[in-house]
């Protein structure tokens, strides 16, 4: 046989070899971040479903869906196992407390720079003017 016939074959072990070896890595940081999982920590199901773990066992999970609520989920229905702060802003809408830290100019002048946002959206005085008839004659009204 020629290089040139054998060298599609090649490629085609080496990027099978390639594929197989990063879903095998994926898979085992899923496992690890599953095996993380404790009672008290906020998980995303892979249907969506935000919940606290109460409960961790074998191969299922206690979940509280609300309070009061609680249904066995498998392991593997877990994508996600959130820190404390996502959790919080995700469920309840929480967002963490910006750091204000002003070290040099350039963090002033980029807080000026914030402070001249433009509204984009309609005032209270246009919304009035466009309900008002006009006078010149061509309100469609």
């Amino acid at each position: 046989m020629n290089l040139v016939q054998i060298l599609p074959f090649v490629l085609i072990i080496g990027v099978m070899l390639l594929m197989t070896r990063s879903a095998k890595n994926r898979q085992r940081q899923a496992t690890q971040m599953r095996d993380q999982m404790a009672p008290g920590s906020g998980i995303r199901t892979i249907g969506g479903m935000y919940a606290v773990v109460k409960e961790v066992n074998e191969d299922t999970v206690l979940l509280e869906l609300a309070d009061g609520v609680h249904a066995h989920f498998a392991k593997n229905a877990i994508a996600a196992v959130l820190d404390q702060a996502e959790y919080d802003r995700v469920v309840h809408g929480i967002d963490p407390e910006p750091e204000l830290e002003a070290h040099d100019a350039e963090d002033s002048e980029d807080a000026e720079k914030a402070d001249e946002r433009v509204d984009l959206g309609k005032s209270a005085d246009d919304v009035a003017t466009e309900d008002a008839p006009k006078t010149d004659g061509t309100d469609k009204k």
